[in-house]
Order: structure tokens, then C-alpha cells, then sequence
């Protein structure tokens, strides 16, 4: 894995060794703009259900469409396996992220309390302490398009 992606990764997940843990057995798909990576997405699926497991845009590329592009692509790889729904997990603190989840089709299935209280390092956005995962749910039958 080139040192590019493994930044780009991290910006979503800040755990290289979480990072480690579901990059081998994901798929990854790219955005590229003149030969360089803009974007990435990372997408599991298996019995029905994908998994978004990290979206990541470069910080100078965002607001220009990319994150939504690559949530439609990863829900149509998704769709190709077999998956009927995808599900994204995200921090609590991770108020952009949240808003673009649920623009994309994507509704709050639950909070898993405390999960990223064991992240060796305190993860801190917007002002607030990233504790716990908010799990959002979009339904792949639908026809809705990010």
C-alpha cells in the first residue's frame, strides 16, 4: 500500500492498526484527478450487507462532489455482490460526516457507546471528544443515488 493511500486512509481512520485490520479484506476504490489520489473508499460486503468501512476525500479536493461519487460507487459494487443494504459507522464527534451520510440516503441504525474510547490516541472534532460510533443504514433497493 503506497504511503499516499495509508494518509488518505488514516484521515478517516486515525488507528493504522484498525487501518490493517480491514484493508485486506475489502475492496478499495480510488478517485484520481490528473494522475494524483483525491479520494478513497473502502467497501466489504458479504451475506446481503456491505460494510463503508473507510471514505476519505483530500482536504484541498473537498466540496466538489467526490465523497458523493465515491458512496455511489461503493453502493454499486455493493449492489453487484449481492448487498441489499450498506451500513457506515462514524463518530459521534463527526458532525460533516453525519450530514453527508444521511444526503446520501443513509438513516441512524444505533450507537455503539465507548467504541473508540480504546483508540490509543483521544480523537477530538469539531470542539468535541470522539467516544462513541454512530451506525447509519441505507436500503440498496431502493434506487437512491448518492
Amino acid at each position: 500500500m503506497s504511503d499516499e493511500l495509508m494518509q488518505l486512509l488514516l484521515m478517516a481512520d486515525p488507528d493504522p492498526e484498525a487501518v490493517g485490520r480491514y484493508i485486506g479484506a475489502a475492496e478499495v476504490l480510488v478517485a484520481e484527478e490528473a494522475k494524483r489520489l483525491v479520494g478513497v473508499a473502502v467497501v466489504s460486503a458479504e451475506a446481503g450487507v456491505a460494510e463503508l468501512k473507510n471514505l476519505a476525500v483530500a482536504e484541498a479536493h473537498r466540496g466538489r462532489g467526490i465523497a458523493k461519487a465515491m458512496i455511489a460507487a461503493a453502493q454499486g459494487r455493493a449492489r453487484s455482490k449481492g448487498a441489499v443494504e450498506m451500513v457506515v459507522g462514524t463518530g459521534n464527534s463527526s458532525v460533516g460526516q453525519l450530514c453527508l451520510y444521511q444526503k446520501c440516503g443513509f438513516r441512524m441504525l444505533r450507537i455503539e457507546k465507548d467504541y473508540f474510547a480504546v483508540y490509543p490516541e483521544p480523537i477530538i472534532e469539531n470542539g468535541i471528544r470522539c467516544l462513541d460510533r454512530v451506525v447509519l443504514r441505507a436500503d440498496l433497493r431502493s434506487g437512491f443515488e448518492a
